[in-house]
């Protein structure tokens, strides 16, 4: 339905979207994923023939967006992040003209308004002015608009950004619904908007593709480590050992602490704990714990990890750096060669003339 190949679209020396190659199939809810400023809204506007790319091309319904946009565009309902509405119209006579603007003809106007006011649930403002609607109504009367004509794609740029928890409940069943008789494109920095309601999520970052898959396999892949924090009274070369003879343990990394406390980070691998082994493997050694903490990394900061860049780690002041971290070899087999994450990047800069999000 949509082919989008080697995408670029570049502002003075800074890029908004670079290379990115995606195919949008029929029949499906997609997740546009990411941190703001990282090429979504860019994406979006240059897939609906708003803006022209850098370079790369983009293909709808086999159209090419920019060799032939008037057919392009036909295929497309768009809903940009803040609706386009006339506050002084009713919502009928909105839709009216939204429908002569995207030319549809006048045998079918009231048929594909009708339809799409039924499917937004309107029917009980139609005649209200769009001025004196509630945040959620008023993106209601967005989604109808896109609907109009009905078109084989329809994108949505934070549809739910600014409503309250019962108004984004609505509009994701909704769009839910629209899955019906359309491919939807839906562009959201909120996780879980995406996994509620998608069949795939494309998730994208400072202007690249960064993962491509289901809400089950991604939560599969950005399952959050768990980390202990470990004070004991004794010596680093003991409990060092201890963490290494640890089946699951993962890795490691000593932080400073006052003269005759030893402090650690302790990673487990997935699916164990390591409390109860820790704790007899340090009686063992006459080792008292100080303190224990155990953390659990949610999927916020594990998509954050992702979309920065810096899986593994986070900038805490906790792990220390890279060259500290110790990975605890397996109990059976060859040890593990050591590991860590890097360092992340900084944010790149404020972008110039132009909307990166």
């Amino acid at each position: 339905m949509i082919e989008i190949s080697h995408l670029s679209k570049k502002y003075g020396d800074h890029y908004a979207v670079r290379d990115l190659t995606v195919t949008i199939q029929d029949g499906q809810i997609y997740g546009f994923l990411g941190p703001n400023g990282a090429g979504k809204s860019t994406t979006m506007n240059i897939i609906t023939g708003y803006l022209a790319p850098t370079s790369g091309e983009v293909k709808v319904n086999g159209h090419d967006i920019m060799k032939e946009p008037e057919e392009a565009k036909k295929t497309i309902g768009y809903l940009p992040e803040m609706p386009p509405l006339y506050q002084e119209m009713t919502v009928e006579e909105y839709l009216k003209f939204a429908a002569q603007l995207k030319k549809i003809p006048a045998a079918r106007r009231a048929e594909s308004m009708e339809e799409a006011i039924r499917t937004a649930q309107l029917s009980d403002v139609r005649k209200r002015l769009i001025a004196n609607l509630s945040k959620g109504y008023k993106q209601r009367v967005g989604l109808a608009q896109a609907m109009l004509g009905d078109p084989k794609v329809i994108i949505l740029d934070e549809p739910t950004v600014g409503l309250d928890p019962k108004q984004m409940i609505e509009i994701r069943e909704l769009i839910v619904k629209l899955k019906e008789k359309h491919t939807v494109i839906l562009s959201s920095h909120i996780l879980s908007e995406v996994s509620a309601v998608c069949d795939q999520i494309l998730i994208i970052s400072k202007g690249k593709l960064v993962a491509s898959d289901t809400p089950q396999g991604l939560q599969e892949k950005m399952q959050g480590a768990v980390c202990l924090e470990l004070s004991v009274r004794g010596e680093k070369e003991s409990l060092q050992t201890l963490l290494e003879q640890t089946e699951g343990v993962d890795h490691f990394a000593f932080v400073d602490a006052p003269e005759g406390e030893t402090k650690v980070s302790v990673w487990e691998r997935p699916g164990c704990d390591v409390r109860e082994e820790l704790f007899f493997g340090l009686a063992e050694r006459r080792m008292p714990i100080l303190s224990l903490q155990r953390n659990q990394e949610s999927l916020e900061d594990i998509f954050l990890q992702l979309t920065e860049g810096n899986p593994g780690e986070k900038d805490d002041g906790k792990a220390g750096t890279r060259k500290h971290l110790q990975k605890a070899p397996r109990k059976h087999g060859k040890p593990e060669a050591e590991s860590g994450p890097d360092t992340a990047e900084e944010r790149a800069a404020a972008e110039k003339g132009g909307d990166a999000q």
